[in-house]
């Protein structure tokens, strides 16, 4: 194994640890859901490693929450919730040759109107999984209300907070130490 490929290796598992302990240090909704800097660790392996060390992170992180506090209600809840969702953040690296390009220049609003966006991809697509889980998976929750508007809902209560700060998070990260992007 070459030594670069050890490196990411290692940097997945220690952001992967680290996104479960800013996870943990989350603000708990009385509804449920929490809002959390647990993507801040994904992104930034996104952005530095490119779009599969971003799935692995995500995935690695989805899989540990599974084994240290699931909620579980069905397998493929479990599946879409914990495996899909946050792996999904991962694919925030699909502004990473732009970023790359910005970051070449030095040109930090660039960086931080990259990261910005690269966040919010990864974020929405969580958003997308958590909110179509809650429609299979939870729709005795919806009781009247059309249950596309209640998973939707209930899912942005937290999502978008979190997709926000995340947002905010790695811009000030990669434009305070636009280091963190090379390797």
């Amino acid at each position: 194994m070459n030594r670069e490929r050890l490196l990411m290796l290692v940097e997945i598992a220690i952001f992967a640890a680290i996104g479960i302990i800013l996870d943990m240090l989350s603000f708990s909704l009385p509804q449920g859901g929490s809002v959390s800097f647990v993507m801040v660790p994904i992104v930034l392996m996104a952005m530095r490693w490119g779009i599969g060390a971003g799935l692995v992170t995500g995935l690695l992180i989805g899989v540990l929450q599974m084994v240290l506090g699931p909620k579980i209600y069905h397998w493929a809840q479990a599946l879409l919730d914990y495996g899909f969702a946050f792996t999904a953040v991962g694919l925030a690296a699909v502004v990473r040759q732009p970023l790359l390009t910005a970051l070449a220049g030095m040109n930090k609003v660039k960086i931080a109107i990259y990261v910005s966006i690269g966040a919010i991809i990864g974020g929405l697509l969580r958003y997308f999984v958590h909110t179509l889980s809650g429609v299979v998976f939870f729709s005795e929750y919806a009781g009247d209300q059309n249950v596309w508007v209640y998973s939707i809902v209930y899912n942005g209560s937290y999502m978008l907070p979190a997709i926000i700060l995340t947002a905010v998070v790695c811009a000030f990260l990669f434009t305070a130490s636009p280091k963190l992007l090379k390797r």
